[in-house]
């Protein structure tokens, strides 16, 4: 997978000294808008540890948490989702426990693909990519920077 690399110094674009922060990281702090688990039609991919930790959070066996919260996908068994106001809500996002922001109900939880969020090598990609998502997200570029060595961690946990 590309992570466009500059090709003068085999650096990724974020992490170059023309890049934000200076090449020092990328700044992130969540807003709790619920944009990224919420929208168009998407999925959100879990495997068999994350759905044990879940089901057991849940007060469930593993089966009966499949049956009830997840489906399958092209991409491999993900989330269910549901009808919002906002789109397609991921099942566990909380708009009511908060008023005015959305919440994970199983956060300590949370598959990878959550944790994450923005550091996917999809969103990394290219500079094109990163600022088509954050149209979406409020929280990028703002918050906590984040280092370069742990975007790479966080973008290495998970492939999309």
């Amino acid at each position: 997978m590309s992570r466009t690399p500059n090709p003068h110094t085999g650096r990724e674009w974020w992490a170059q000294p023309d890049g934000p922060e200076g090449g020092a990281g990328l700044r992130f702090g969540c807003t709790l808008c619920g944009n990224c688990c919420s929208g168009p039609p998407g999925y959100v991919l879990v495997d068999e540890g994350e759905c044990a930790a879940l089901a057991e959070r849940l007060g469930l066996s593993v089966p009966a948490f499949k049956k009830k919260y997840t489906h399958m996908e092209d991409e491999g068994l993900s989330l269910n989702e549901v009808d919002s106001t906002f789109g397609r809500d991921c099942v566990f996002l909380d708009r009511t426990t908060m008023p005015g922001k959305a919440v994970c109900g199983v956060y300590e939880h949370r598959p990878a693909q959550c944790r994450t969020w923005p550091f996917w090598p999809s969103i990394l990609r290219s500079p094109s990519s990163y600022a088509q998502a954050k149209r979406v997200c409020p929280g990028m570029d703002k918050g906590k920077l984040v280092p370069v060595e742990q975007v790479r961690v966080q973008r290495d946990k998970f492939k999309i």
